[in-house]
This record gives C-alpha cells, sequence and structure tokens, in this order.
C-alpha cells in the first residue's frame, strides 16, 4: 500500500465517522526544503497521518491545522477552505519556518468534511487502480477529473494572487518495480518499496511458491508458465525500475536476454560478483551488446555487506532511491 492510499485511506474513515480534517499538500519547494513537492499528510483533532517533511517546520503547521479544526473556522473566509503557507527555512526571513536548512517550501492547508467524502473516495480508487485522474486543490474547490490533455509536470502550482491558487497532480503512480521471481529476498523487497512510490508487479514461475502467497505487499502478482514471457509484461519506460532474483543463474540469463534491449531507469540483478561475471560474459559471447550489459547494476544494491532478505532488500531499495533520485 502506497503512502497515499494510507493517507485517503484515513481521510476516508475520519469523513465517513463525520469528523473533519485538514489536508495538507507540499505545493512548492526549493533549495534544501525537507518537504518535497507532492508530499502530503492528514490532520484530524486526535491522530494525524503521513509526513510534509518533519521537523519544527511539521509541528507547526500540525499545530496551526489542529487550531482550524477547534475554531471549525472556513481557514480563510466564511466561502473559502483553504490557506497556503509559505516557509523560508532561514532565521532571517519573516516567513522563517524555525528550521536553517536554507530551503522554502509552500504548503496549502484544506479544510476536509463528510461532504468531500466522494471525492476522497474516488481520489483512494484512481490511486489504487493506478488511473490516470487529476486531484485539484484551489482557494475553492477540492475535485478529481479527468486528464483533458497530456503534460510533461505531474504536478503545477499558481498563485494568481495572494489568497488564489490552483494545485493540480496526476494521481496515477509514476514509479513501477517489476520484481523478478519471488522468494525470500523478494517478499522483503516487496514490503519495503510498498511505503514508498513504486507500483509494485512481481513474476515468478513456480504455482506452489509460500511466499508468494504471504506477500500482500505487491500490487499484482503473475505466475508464469516460462521467463522467456517476461518481455511481455515488462515495458520499457524511464520512471521503470526491474529487479531480477530468480531462482538461479539459467532463470536470470532468460530474464536478461528477454529485457535487455529495453530501456529502464533501473535494472538490477541479484547474485554474487563472481557469478555475475561470468553470467554477463556468456551473454555478451551471444551476440549481445556489451554496453547495455554495463547498464545492469551488479552486484545489486548499495555494499552496506548485508547478510538477511530484509537487509538485501534494503540495500537494493536505497540504490533504487539514488537512482529514482540523481538529479540530471
Amino acid at each position: 500500500m502506497s503512502k497515499d492510499t494510507e493517507l485517503w485511506r484515513f481521510i476516508i474513515s475520519r469523513l465517513k465517522q463525520k469528523c473533519e480534517a485538514v489536508l495538507l499538500v507540499v505545493a512548492a519547494s526549493s533549495g534544501s526544503s525537507p518537504g518535497r513537492q507532492g508530499f502530503k499528510m492528514a490532520v484530524a483533532e486526535d491522530e494525524f497521518c503521513g509526513s510534509i517533511g518533519g521537523g519544527v517546520m511539521e509541528i507547526s503547521l500540525v499545530e496551526r491545522a489542529k487550531e482550524h479544526l477547534k475554531t471549525r473556522s472556513n481557514l480563510v473566509t466564511p466561502s473559502q477552505q483553504s490557506e497556503v503557507v509559505k516557509q523560508v527555512h532561514r532565521t532571517d526571513s519573516s516567513d522563517s519556518s524555525g528550521m536553517i536548512c536554507s530551503g522554502e517550501q509552500s504548503v496549502i492547508l484544506y479544510m476536509l468534511s463528510d461532504r468531500d467524502l466522494k471525492t476522497a473516495e474516488m481520489i483512494n480508487s484512481a490511486i489504487e487502480n493506478d488511473e490516470p485522474r487529476i486531484l485539484e486543490i484551489s482557494n475553492r474547490r477540492f475535485q478529481i477529473s479527468d486528464i483533458e490533455e497530456p503534460s510533461d509536470s505531474r504536478i503545477s502550482f499558481e498563485r494568481e494572487k495572494k489568497e488564489a491558487f490552483r494545485y493540480r497532480e496526476q494521481l496515477s503512480c509514476p514509479n513501477k518495480l517489476f520484481i523478478v521471481g519471488g522468494g525470500h529476498c523478494a517478499l522483503a523487497l516487496s514490503e519495503v518499496m510498498s511505503k514508498m512510490d513504486f507500483q509494485i508487479s512481481l513474476f515468478d514461475d513456480r504455482h506452489d511458491l509460500n511466499t508468494l502467497d504471504k506477500n500482500k505487499y505487491a500490487d499484482e502478482i503473475s505466475l508464469l508458465d516460462s521467463y522467456q514471457e517476461i518481455g511481455r509484461y515488462v515495458s520499457s519506460g524511464m520512471d521503470h525500475y526491474v529487479v531480477v532474483m530468480t531462482i538461479g543463474y539459467l532463470f536470470d540469463k532468460v530474464v536478461i536476454k528477454e529485457l535487455l534491449e529495453k530501456d529502464f531507469r533501473y535494472f538490477g540483478v541479484l547474485g554474487s560478483k563472481a557469478k555475475m561475471k561470468v553470467l554477463l560474459r556468456e551473454i555478451e559471447n551471444e551476440g549481445f551488446s556489451r554496453s547495455r550489459l554495463d547498464r545492469i547494476h551488479t552486484p545489486i544494491g548499495l555494499d552496506i555487506n548485508s547478510q538477511t532478505p530484509f537487509e538485501i532488500a534494503i540495500s537494493i531499495a536505497a540504490e533504487i532511491v539514488a537512482v529514482k533520485n540523481a538529479k540530471g
């Protein structure tokens, strides 16, 4: 379950109880701001879910949201339900957040009530089903709509004047993780990556594997007759991440050959340095491109001397996040 799904389920639960909640969204950020654009949290009177970056900045906005809930003051005027708070993470600014990391961010606070329940349910459904819909928040509306025309940016934020603004976010998850092989390491990696914004697809050719039954974290599990079919399920994409961790050498070889000509943001294969050196040389000798083979991350994961499935999963997850967040 992605962090946004957890957030919207929390909101839906509160609204069904006729309780109000304040949705906080990082609409814009720059520099070293801890809250990146699109980060969200929801604040109820006695609990909150999600995060907009942590620290004293987050604490102050949580308290601000709780004050709005206590007074039930429609935040700006009786006809509006929202405000935008700009925070500058320097001590020499009138908008100082109390942090000194030198960035800045604009955070939307939007009061939600039971009249927003249907919209919240539609948002959650779009995220869970990977439907390309648009979340729109402005000083006067909170809604979900169809995508009218493609955009290069998933998130946009515009300020027209002091109180007027428009935030738009494409809801479908852009990051897709394909895990080929469903054993213990795949189960651990699925659990770790489910805490982040990745849609997880898992593949294996073993129909009686108990770790597949235990895996409640992958969004989709596909049983293949043969790994030679994998190319039909895994497509090229610059937001696509592939991890190969099959039961053994020969199966890894089949998968690599089937996927090698596709373009991914990340392509990693689990295996020892010695094993992978031999395997990649064999594939090259069969006529496959050395430059393509050099794109594969192997041995997979950051070198943290990982031993257990969870340690291995953490090392792989850290490498994937490093690639995802790399600039340029």
